[in-house]
């Protein structure tokens, strides 16, 4: 047992949730620290008989929460945020040991996941319809709106509790039921914020956890039971065409935020000392494994030199290790195939001409390190800049002209976020409306809020997560048309 954990109250109270009051003789799987290596729990490895039994529970649940007025759904809401808040630190320890990431950024990432949950406790007070001017005086138009229905959600490993909050919120807001597949490398943050799920007063079947090593059979029961009436899933591309394709059948609504290759552009005009100071939060935030991470960092040629010897210096700051040691800012990759791809990454960027400017190497340690590294000289034709690498590598490109940089931005299917640094208005208007992505950071490189939608364009995904639209992702339209009045 990871000793941070040992005074973690929620930890112990996770076989509880886990095996769901029932005695558990099944397979089993174990939850390891990437940073030590250290074995931290063993949970059942359930599959399609309990992803079904959870269905058939979310079913039962549905009704009950559905039918509750919006002020009782929202004071339950408020419960559930009143106890994450005050446990934060318990469920920061527990993610930090599980994923890795320093423990204040676990603490950050859990404040924003219960604010996420306060957001949509608010909002469930104002789902509204509307009236409209029937064509006649025998009738009367109007519109409602209800709740999708029972909704199986996936979340990722690098962000295992605001994942959760972000995506099941508005689905309870709503008056949705759930069923939650969380990653296998790091699901027990989310064992925890169910048991405080539970202590809030969720009614039975409201809320239901799948836990398994593997998440194709259950995704797949997911997609294909007919008591399932959306999907929800954050993840990679290739797995969000694969879980869409199999909703098709049933015609089944889906939310999907999948990857992206994120470019991160300083012009000229630009405050490089600001420019510098967003690209190392755009880039090595969770040691790069951001879906909206800054990718590809373009910057022009006029102020490429300057740009690139002060961010190179503050790279070199960062202190790598034990997301539990006083003063981390970089913690583990969460896998070692997590270090083979960027090591690939930085192989080819050499082979092609490319130059190491700092890193550049996994280190040798206990747990699965990567040096921040920076290179410069990179060109297009390099795997770097066309693949996403999720890791604390920052590839700098040096670009001559808006056009130019806007086009190579956007050479890409994906189009999740993009970021620049410019002071010219004309300049910020006109690259912001170019740039083919559904979230754009302009003079910062920090941009998530409750308040705002989270998603993207082309094959970064469908929907929005976040904010009053949302909650519409969860909701069904239902028009009225009264007669004989």
């Amino acid at each position: 047992m990871n000793r941070h954990l040992n005074d973690a109250g929620l930890f112990a109270n996770l076989e509880r949730i886990a095996h769901a009051g029932r005695d558990w003789h099944g397979p089993t799987f174990d939850i390891f620290n990437p940073s030590t290596g250290e074995l931290l729990a063993t949970l059942p490895d359930m599959g399609v008989a309990e992803t079904k039994d959870a269905i058939d529970r979310a079913v039962e649940g549905q009704h009950e929460w559905a039918a509750l007025p919006a002020k009782d759904k929202s004071a339950v809401m408020r419960r559930w945020h009143q106890l994450i808040v005050a446990h934060t630190d318990d469920l920061a320890a527990i993610l930090t040991a599980e994923m890795g990431k320093p423990l204040a950024e676990a603490k950050s990432e859990v404040s924003h996941a219960a604010a996420y949950i306060q957001w949509y406790a608010e909002e469930a007070n104002r789902i509204y319809g509307e009236t409209i001017s029937a064509p006649s005086n025998d009738r009367r138009m109007l519109v409602i709106k209800q709740p999708v229905g029972v909704v199986g959600t996936i979340t990722p490993w690098n962000f295992p509790a605001s994942m959760v909050a972000r995506k099941i919120s508005p689905a309870l807001a709503a008056g949705c039921a759930i069923v939650l597949k969380p990653a296998e490398q790091t699901p027990l943050v989310a064992g925890a914020m169910f048991v405080l799920a539970q202590q809030a007063g969720f009614p039975t079947g409201v809320l239901n956890l799948i836990y398994a090593s593997e998440g194709a059979a259950v995704g797949t029961e997911l997609c294909t039971n007919q008591n399932v009436r959306k999907i929800s899933f954050t993840g990679s591309t290739e797995v969000g065409r694969l879980l869409m394709r199999q909703c098709s059948d049933q015609i089944k609504k889906v939310s999907l935020e999948l990857g992206g290759n994120a470019p991160f552009i300083v012009f000229d005009d630009a405050d490089i000392d600001e420019a510098v100071d967003g690209a190392i939060q755009a880039k090595f935030r969770n040691a790069g494994q951001t879906c909206v991470s800054a990718n590809r960092i373009y910057v022009q040629s006029a102020v490429h030199d300057e740009f690139a010897e002060k961010f190179v210096a503050r790279v070199a700051e960062l202190k790598v290790g034990d997301g539990f040691s006083p003063g981390i800012t970089i913690g583990p990759m969460i896998d070692g195939h997590a270090i083979e791809k960027i090591e690939a990454h930085v192989a080819d960027a050499k082979a092609k001409g490319g130059e190491i400017r700092c890193g550049g190497h996994r280190i040798e340690n206990v747990g699965t390190f990567f040096e921040p590294t920076v290179l410069t000289g990179i060109t297009h034709e390099m795997r770097v800049a066309q693949e996403e690498t999720f890791g604390p590598l920052a590839p700098i490109i040096r670009f001559e002209d808006a056009d130019q940089v806007v086009r190579e931005a956007n050479d890409t299917i994906y189009g999740l976020a993009a970021y620049f640094y410019a002071s010219n208005l004309k300049r910020v208007w006109r690259v912001a409306e170019a740039l083919e992505y559904g979230m754009v950071g302009i003079n910062t490189g920090r941009m998530s809020s409750e308040a705002a939608p989270f998603g993207g364009m082309k094959q970064s995904g469908i929907g929005r997560e976040g904010s009053r639209h949302g909650l519409e992702d969860y909701l069904e339209m239902k028009y009225l048309c009264m007669g004989g009045i």
